[in-house]
């Protein structure tokens, strides 16, 4: 049975194809009926997933090709998931990397590179998109194999097997010269060389817990391989962990198991060593735990999960516009969500801010991690308002140390200057340029920090065509001060609706985030200033009429359109003493301090 059992993860950087590719290989090895209507990315299951066209969730599906069972794990490329990565590889004996052949190796391709190679994983290269116009083959297969010696490989992974594919067309051929028919060669590939699991199926029980799902009627669902033995349903089982050896094991049932079979869940009554499966029934499971037979308990050695590195603070909303939209407005309900969303995600971290019963510390990998958080939240009915994101600095040998990222950027040439000067100014540190055709590609070590509300002036700067990306990389001595915002607020003096008139006036301060008829209360942003100042605006204001002037004698006025702020784009612009106010159908930005008297006091103090 074991020897007809192949696992493997499919791992690369965001937006190189791997959602796409399992697709193909779905189709293909016959899930689904020829005349079946199938969306395109549908592991992709989540409705921010497929708005975005990023995998979150690492997800778990098997395939038949021939006597072989084959389970691929799709992982998350962006940086930010990178949790769901380590966790994963844990799982299987084998990956396939998948590199984009025009953007070659990005820093999340290292990054679960060497994840991989440290667990002494197999790897299968499978340049994709090799389609594409401005693809670069050779020189990305060059700069592959400088990656795998970068990171230490032995001879064995240098020497790994290397496929050209086309996710979208769902071919894949042996050399670049050649078109591919279909994914035969890939299939036959991790056939041939992805080992088997390994695991004696007479021994006693055991089995890791690699991932967690979470289902309203079931609880808490461990995905895991069976390390060795067999299991069947209900059985008497032992829980434990490694990092928490002193305290006893606990005891619990398996109530129902289930192995995957295309993007089915089966029931089944007994699994074997080798397998990968889902099991439910135990409460407070978690990622890293050991299931195991109760007469032989023997924890497994787990990489403990890598820490946050920025917060944020969530707190319920005190604007005066307050439950008007948001069906869960209380402490109580988001306290209860927040806490319940650390079930399934472990890289995240709740805690209750000390002295405050309405508000909590939420720790996350990334910027992208806590807005995806918000956007659920607010789309499941939440309101709550947010605190710009902070970094978690840490001690390490006496010195306060802070996260620094890795940054690849992939610019038109002719703004490579503009961005070396910005990061530059934000304490970035400049590592290597490569010119790639009429592109260049730059490599940079910048303070988690210092990246903070410079994406948008990343799009500005190269005119939309610049591609950047980061991952951790480790921490370092504090670089000293930063500026976080060479702009101010324009801030709405009064409560009302925004009128034409006011907004008219208002517009020669600055750029408006509004248009007219938008609600606004006093203290909330309504634009940005060019000045490095907050200045005080009232869009409220109506033209007075009287006797001697007619409404229409004057000539009539034209309005900027708004700058329309998407959700990161708002958590990029706060300020220190700014909020941004969170419902189903609003993101209002606000000052911490509505009462401009009380701003004016604090300002005055704190200079």
């Amino acid at each position: 049975m074991m020897d007809k059992l192949r696992n493997v993860a499919i791992i690369a950087h965001v937006d190189h194809g791997k959602t796409t590719l399992v697709d193909e290989m779905l189709k293909q090895s016959g899930v689904f009926r020829d005349n079946q209507e199938v969306a395109t990315c549908v592991m992709d299951s989540g409705d921010l997933e497929r708005e975005r066209g990023i995998t979150i969730l690492a997800k778990n599906t098997a395939v038949r090709y021939g006597d072989y069972k084959i389970n691929i794990v799709d992982t998350p490329g962006h940086a930010d998931f990178g949790g769901e990565v380590e966790r994963i590889l844990k799982m299987v004996n084998g990956v396939i990397l998948l590199v984009d052949a025009a953007e070659g190796p990005m820093p999340q391709t290292r990054f679960v590179l060497s994840r991989a190679l440290e667990l002494g994983h197999r790897v299968i290269v499978v340049l994709n998109k090799i389609d594409r116009p401005d693809q670069r083959v050779l020189e990305v297969v060059d700069e592959v194999l400088e990656l795998l010696m970068d990171l230490g490989c032995t001879d064995e992974q240098l020497d790994s097997p290397m496929l050209f594919c086309s996710g979208r067309n769902g071919t894949a051929s042996y050399s670049p010269d050649v078109a591919g028919v279909d994914l035969k060669p890939l299939f036959d590939t991790i056939i041939k060389y992805i080992p088997a699991p390994e695991g004696d199926p007479d021994a006693p029980f055991q089995m890791l817990v690699s991932s967690i799902d979470y289902n309203e009627f079931v609880g808490r669902i461990a995905i895991g391989r069976i390390e060795r033995g067999s299991i069947h349903d209900n059985d008497e089982i032992a829980v434990c962990n490694y990092h928490s050896q002193d305290s006893a094991p606990r005891k619990a049932k398996a109530v129902s198991m289930y192995q995957f079979e295309g993007l089915q869940r089966v029931p089944v009554k007994e699994a074997t060593a080798g397998n990968i499966i889902a099991m439910s029934g135990i409460g407070d499971i978690t990622i890293g735990d050991t299931i195991c037979s109760p007469a032989c308990v023997e924890p497994i050695e787990f990489v403990k999960i890598s820490a946050p590195t920025i917060e944020m603070t969530f707190s319920v909303n005190d604007s005066p516009f307050a439950g008007r939209e948001g069906k869960f407005v209380t402490s109580r309900q988001i306290r209860e969500r927040l806490f319940r969303e650390t079930l399934k995600d472990v890289s995240l971290h709740v805690s209750e801010l000390e002295g405050a019963t309405d508000s909590f510390v939420v720790a996350g990998r990334g910027e992208m991690h806590l807005s995806i958080l918000i956007e659920t939240m607010r789309r499941e009915g939440y309101e709550f308002a947010v605190s710009p994101p902070r970094v978690l600095f840490r001690e390490i040998d006496g010195k306060r140390c802070e996260p620094i990222e890795r940054v690849v950027v992939d610019v038109p040439a002719e703004f490579i200057g503009a961005v070396i000067e910005k990061l530059g100014s934000r304490r970035g540190e400049f590592l290597e340029m490569l010119p790639v055709g009429s592109r260049t590609k730059a490599t940079f070590l910048v303070p988690e920090r210092g990246l903070f509300g410079y994406r948008n002036e990343f799009l500005t700067d190269t005119k939309g065509e610049g591609i950047m990306s980061s991952v951790f990389e480790r921490y370092e001595p504090y670089k000293g001060e930063l500026s976080r915002r060479g702009t101010g607020s324009l801030i709405a003096w009064e409560t009302g609706e925004a009128v034409t008139y006011g907004l008219f006036n208002a517009q020669e301060r600055g750029a408006l985030f509004i248009g007219p008829g938008t609600p606004v209360y006093a203290g909330m942003i309504v634009g940005v200033s060019p000045k490095n100042e907050d200045i005080p605006v009232n869009v409220c204001r109506r033209k007075q009429l009287t006797n001697m002037r007619a409404a229409g004698s004057d000539e009539a006025l034209r309005l900027t359109p708004p700058r329309q702020l998407s959700l990161e784009q708002c958590l990029e612009f706060l300020a220190d003493d700014e909020l941004l106010e969170v419902t189903p159908k609003s993101l209002r930005l606000r000052k911490r301090t509505l009462d401009h008297a009380q701003r004016m006091k604090q300002l005055k103090a704190k200079n």
